[in-house]
């Protein structure tokens, strides 16, 4: 092997307390254990990307770096689209596979299992997380909606009135019966804040239900997910790592994008402002990234982007990983210090246009033609640049990757099921809480006006004068027959039940 690019290699890499270790150097496909690319503990909350195209090992990847953070006492959060990073809490198997790699690299492995806590949107695969209306926002909530700017001054006057009044927004249904109120017999309420328009609240409607198709139900409430929950740190000294399992939801990335996008910004909003620290407070792994991006508003991204960039100072960590560096966009991928790309394929003429858009990331190097690279590394290799200790970006260097201490493979159902069942957290979270707010308090402030009416409508009619006294007609005979109120009732009780939003769900919950 050339020796510049060892030399190199070791005034990039060079031995540090606390350093995660991630391989070899590879060069002109020779393996060399000295010295080990490492990222620096005290520079991880500079973000970072690991990319390539499937089957090159960017989960196996994720996995080593999670796994190194908790043993060095960092909490970890993954998100698991595909249900394969739930190994992370089980040790790893010794193989024929893993003894030759960790020979090759140098590498001290042992088998050694991560503190894990699983946590769900749905509540099936771990501690069911949820968060209120009322947390979100108007700001957040109208990104998260896609709405536009009159749209969203209609929201926070809704969230205004609600702060006023002394009403609790906790899930939709109590957004949903403040917007019917206020375009209804509460539209009086309305002088002092100026006003708003039944399309306005229709289109705000509308959205809340596309939402909710997602299984945004389940998610706004009670409990919410306590953000300190994250950043638990065990007995032994180990950070936890957190898996949201995403495997049940991975068809419906609007709630995962909302969930995500409402954790990052109450963690910038709750936590201390740290600046530089030798070890981060927490570090987020966002695999299959796209998800949060697709199909997004612009509001949404420059959120994103604006929470990345403000972050760091908080001392947390975000790593995005995807299968091509395009699916982040450039505002975001422009924050991202480390960049670890495993292979891309140049099939056609689109994979050549992303190698080259990849490529032009990298610094510069005289070791590797880069594009050429990418395209030859094999199954667990990565070109990788980190940032150094003050700050500047090392030199690519093709890296042979360590094979991780945990299974690399899922938990079985019964192990996951197991983990569970012994977990603080699932039972914590267990029940929803359906506690007095919004819905219920418009709910009895309408009761005695309901009543009055029912009792001027039963009360006795005056005599009427003879004029006054000609005989029904026919339309009056059968509008006011028994059949017609009936039916008339039926109906109005189907719509009303459709306006407030009834559900399966919110029939069968209790008052708490």
């Amino acid at each position: 092997m050339d020796l510049k690019i060892l030399e190199s290699a070791r005034s990039c890499f060079p031995p540090a307390p606390g350093a995660l270790t991630l391989g070899a150097v590879v060069h002109d496909r020779a393996c060399h254990p000295e010295p080990l690319v490492a990222l620096p503990l005290s520079m991880i909350n500079r973000h970072g990307l690991i990319a390539g195209a499937t089957g090159t090992g960017k989960t196996k990847t994720l996995q080593v770096i999670a796994e190194q953070l908790s043993a060095a006492g960092v909490p970890v959060f993954l998100s698991d689209v595909k249900g394969d990073l739930s190994g992370i809490g089980a040790p790893g198997e010794t193989s024929e596979r893993v003894t030759s790699r960790a020979a090759e690299t140098g590498f001290a492995w042992r088998p050694l299992a991560a503190p894990v806590e699983f946590l769900s949107l749905t509540g099936k695969h771990g501690a069911q997380l949820r968060a209120t209306v009322s947390s979100f926002g108007p700001v957040l909530l109208a990104k998260v909606l896609g709405l536009n700017a009159t749209q969203t001054s209609v929201l926070s006057l809704v969230f205004k009135y609600c702060d006023d009044k002394g009403l609790l927004l906790l899930d939709f249904s109590d957004l949903r019966a403040v917007l019917q109120h206020l375009t209804g017999e509460g539209a009086g309420e309305l002088a002092q804040y100026g006003g708003m328009s039944k399309a306005t609240v229709g289109v705000l409607l509308r959205e809340m239900i596309e939402l909710e198709q997602q299984g945004a139900e389940d998610f706004f409430g009670e409990p919410e997910f306590d953000l300190d929950d994250l950043l638990e740190v065990e007995a032994d000294g180990r950070g936890r790592v957190s898996v949201l399992e995403l495997q049940d939801v991975q068809d419906r990335p609007a709630l995962f994008s909302t969930f995500m996008l409402w954790m990052l910004a109450r963690l910038y909003n709750q936590l201390p402002e740290v600046g530089d620290v030798d070890r981060p407070k927490l570090v987020f792994f966002l695999d299959e990234a796209h998800l949060l991006f697709d199909n997004a508003s612009e509001a949404l991204l420059n959120q994103v982007e604006q929470v990345v960039r403000l972050i760091r100072s908080k001392g947390v960590g975000v790593f995005f990983i995807t299968q091509n560096p395009r699916d982040v966009p450039a505002e975001v991928l422009g924050q991202l210090g480390h960049r670890i790309q495993h292979a891309l394929r140049a099939f056609t003429p689109d994979d050549e246009k992303a190698l080259r858009s990849a490529a032009r990331t990298f610094p510069k190097t005289t070791f590797y033609d880069i594009e050429e690279t990418l395209t030859t590394l094999g199954i667990g290799e990565a070109l990788v640049t980190t940032l150094s200790t003050n700050g500047v970006p090392t030199q690519p260097f093709a890296t042979r990757i360590v094979p991780p201490a945990s299974r690399m493979g899922p938990l079985t159902a019964s192990e996951l099921e197991e983990v569970n069942e012994g977990s603080e957290q699932v039972r914590r979270y267990a029940t929803d809480i359906d506690r007095e707010s919004a819905r219920e308090m418009l709910a009895d402030r309408a009761a005695p006006v309901r009543e009055e009416e029912e009792e001027r409508d039963d009360a006795p009619e005056k005599p009427r004068s003879r004029r006054e006294k000609e005989a029904p007609s026919t339309l009056d005979k059968i509008l006011k027959s028994p059949l017609t109120r009936t039916v008339a009732g039926a109906i109005t009780r189907g719509i009303m039940g459709a306006l407030l939003g009834g559900s399966s769900r919110g029939r069968s919950r209790r008052r708490r």
